[in-house]
């Protein structure tokens, strides 16, 4: 019964965090520090959907923060991105973050080609240009934190269905 709240909690953490990154490419501090303040509780009271100790979710806080830095400090990634990553390091631990980077890169790649081929613009095109040079909607990134909220749901579901939720 615990870890329902705890699943409950991260459910709808990470479904606000994909609806906001997918209208507007903009999550506010607000919802990743709820994000994050339900993960360290959960993981306090021992309810938390991954079953993350206090100590792997400092831990993975703290490596999904540093391990995606650099990205935004080049430019590539939005800082709400790396925020999320540090959240999700939160509620998942550190051992989660590279499965959970590579299926959300996946994800993300996919889109990029999905942005490509539905705005018909050359690959030749983006590569001699430095700006956007395609856009959908009036989008014209990709929405990586919600890639990530929804690999680690996706995750999430697949530990239940096989029986690894306690």
């Amino acid at each position: 019964m615990k870890v329902s709240v705890g699943i409950f909690l991260f459910m709808a953490w990470a479904a606000v965090v994909a609806i906001r990154d997918c209208r507007a490419r903009r999550i506010s501090n607000s919802v990743v520090v709820a994000g994050l303040a339900a993960a360290f509780g959960c993981s306090l009271l021992q309810c938390g959907p991954f079953g993350v100790s206090l100590t792997q979710a400092g831990m993975g806080t703290l490596i999904g923060l540093v391990a995606l830095l650099p990205f935004f400090a080049l430019g590539v990634m939005g800082a709400a991105d790396v925020k999320v990553f540090a959240a999700l390091g939160a509620w998942c631990g550190m051992h989660a973050l590279i499965g959970l980077w590579m299926a959300a890169s996946l994800a993300a790649g996919m889109h990029a080609i999905w942005l490509l081929i539905t705005t018909r613009t050359r690959l030749a095109g983006l590569l001699r240009h430095h700006g956007a040079t395609f856009e959908l909607a009036g989008k014209t990134s990709t929405p990586y934190a919600a890639c990530l909220t929804v690999a680690a749901s996706a995750w999430l579901v697949l530990q239940g269905l096989a029986g690894g939720l306690r």
